[in-house]
């Protein structure tokens, strides 16, 4: 039985977490095309926090959410939460009823159009509509895809969520990145980085990780080539030379900004006569600050071409899918939080200690036992 309300974590409006009201509301009903999904996990995502806070801004100064679409989409009350992972209970008009029981994965995008190819406009549950922090969601049909994975479990699969890794994925197919090139790939311990290693490999390209150095053993596994510390970056390119033989990286991921975006150019261009393709710099994080300072003439002499990613597209999803379920790609999970304990998850995320690697995931109350409890970081 569907119950008529239900739990959920309602973002009343930007600020702290003090914005975010566990309480009860309506449980949706899916429309036409739609299915109504019971809610076993979503993962914790940077960018709940940078909407919440209204850290997405278009103009210097402005705070506010994005709103590429030319008028804002994130209005309140909101269920936060993008990577979406339950069970089909119901179904809308012109959904074939077979699909009721299918365990699946949503494609987190709210996509402007039909196009396979593009998504210039770019928005997501859990921001323009209702997502995951709840514990029945309506989502479109065709972007629920089924995982029947066993020998993955819900949390482990929604670690393994379209928030990051199709943002890695765009920012390697934007970058035009290809097999035997060397890649930098920063913030390599997060969900975005730690997906860009594994895609990398995926692909044929050799992942090279900046991180701290209590992370190498665990970046290593993931199948990072080696890894550079970041905490000595005065030394930076004379370590890049040390780790791949003199030779320039090919393209850098970018999750940094900052001071560092200037550092992460130098590691390509100190030897253009060791290139054979241009110096390319595709970002879609900003950790280390939303504003760099870069000399024009580096960009247009040197050939820097620089790709700005946000999200992706259908087929790069669907692309996506394909390697979880073909077991190409693997979960980073690091532990879960019941959906009444967000407030302690966010504190958790944003004082990260020196064993955090990967995903955290919420998981409802209801479903704790199944899907929560044996990846605890409630310290029950």
């Amino acid at each position: 039985m569907i119950p008529n309300t239900m739990k959920a974590m309602v973002l009343t409006g930007h600020g702290d977490i003090d914005k975010l009201d566990y309480t009860s509301v309506p449980t949706p009903s899916p429309l036409p095309g739609e299915v109504l999904v019971q809610v076993t996990a979503t993962a914790k995502n940077n960018t709940d926090r940078k909407a919440r806070e209204g850290l997405y801004p278009t103009k210097k100064g402005e705070t506010t959410s994005f709103q590429m679409g030319g008028k804002p989409t994130l209005i309140f009350p909101r269920i936060q939460g993008a990577d979406i992972v339950g069970h089909v209970v119901a179904v809308g008009e012109g959904v074939d009823r077979s699909r009721i029981g299918e365990r699946g994965l949503l494609d987190f995008n709210i996509y402007a159009d039909s196009r396979r190819d593009i998504n210039l406009t770019p928005d997501y549950y859990g921001h323009g509509a209702d997502g995951g922090y709840a514990e029945y969601v309506a989502v479109p049909s065709d972007q629920f895809h089924c995982i029947p994975n066993e020998h993955l479990g819900d949390a482990q699969l929604a670690a393994m969520g379209m928030c990051s890794y199709q943002t890695a994925l765009h920012m390697l197919t934007s970058a035009h990145v290809t097999a035997g090139e060397r890649v930098l790939v920063t913030g390599a311990s997060g969900g975005v980085g730690t997906a860009l290693i594994q895609l990398c490999r995926v692909m044929g390209a050799i992942p090279y990780a900046l991180s701290t150095g209590d992370k190498t053993a665990a970046l290593l596994e993931f199948g990072a080539e080696s890894v550079l510390d970041r905490s000595d970056m005065d030394s930076f390119v004379e370590r890049v030379k040390a780790q791949t033989g003199g030779k320039p990286f090919d393209a850098v991921m970018d999750l940094v900004g900052g001071d560092m975006t200037d550092r992460f150019i130098d590691a390509m261009i100190f030897d253009m006569n060791a290139r054979e393709t241009y110096p390319r710099l595709s970002i879609a994080g900003a950790s280390g600050g939303n504003i760099s300072e870069i000399l024009w003439t580096r960009i247009y002499l040197y050939q820097v071409q620089i790709f700005g990613v946000s999200h992706g597209t259908r087929e790069e999803a669907e692309q996506l899918v394909g390697w979880i379920r073909s077991g190409q790609l693997k979960p980073v999970l690091h532990g879960a939080f019941r959906l009444s304990k967000l407030h302690d998850a966010e504190r958790y995320f944003m004082n990260r200690g020196s064993n955090y690697l990967g995903k955290i995931v919420i998981v409802p109350d209801s479903q704790w036992k199944a899907h929560g409890k044996s990846w605890s970081l409630e310290g029950d």
